[in-house]
């Protein structure tokens, strides 16, 4: 898969999550009927989230972003479906690759290396994506919800 799919993939699904989110608090919120669909869109939403903060990282170190568009890409997941408006975008200024670029390129920086095993190993690279999306939702569900 490319870093551009694999990016566009995330933040849509980061965007859809969103979408749950939002309905099930309007059902709670305004309609007081249920609180099922925070739960769950909630639930769903922060796992997807922590998967496009993953994907961001190393599509930023494998495509050589700036500082700027890392920070950008990022908080692009706050507002809701600003993930969409960020993949677009940084696909129309070229910054989403068709090519990992470390699958072939010999790695510099020890993140580099890390990014390059990844790609160059991807049925391995995949169960370590997953592997750190656990951890870091596991993280985030010990530390407490944001309204907590």
């Amino acid at each position: 898969m490319s870093p551009r799919r694999l990016f566009r993939t995330v933040a849509v699904a980061e965007a859809i999550t969103w979408a749950l989110l939002l309905t099930g608090m309007f059902l709670k919120y305004v309609t007081d009927t249920t609180e099922l669909g925070v739960r769950i869109g909630g639930m769903l939403h922060g796992v997807v989230f922590v998967a496009y903060v993953v994907t961001t990282v190393v599509v930023a170190i494998d495509a050589r972003w700036s500082l700027r568009r890392t920070a950008l890409g990022l908080l692009a997941a706050v507002p809701p479906f600003f993930t969409i408006w960020f993949d677009l975008a940084s696909e129309r200024q070229g910054a989403l690759p068709e090519r990992w670029r470390l699958a072939t390129s010999d790695p510099v920086s020890p993140l580099d290396r890390l990014v390059a095993w990844l790609v160059r190993k991807p049925v391995q690279g995949v169960a370590v994506g997953l592997v750190a999306v656990a951890v870091l939702t596991g993280a985030a569900l010990v530390v407490g919800p944001p309204t907590s």
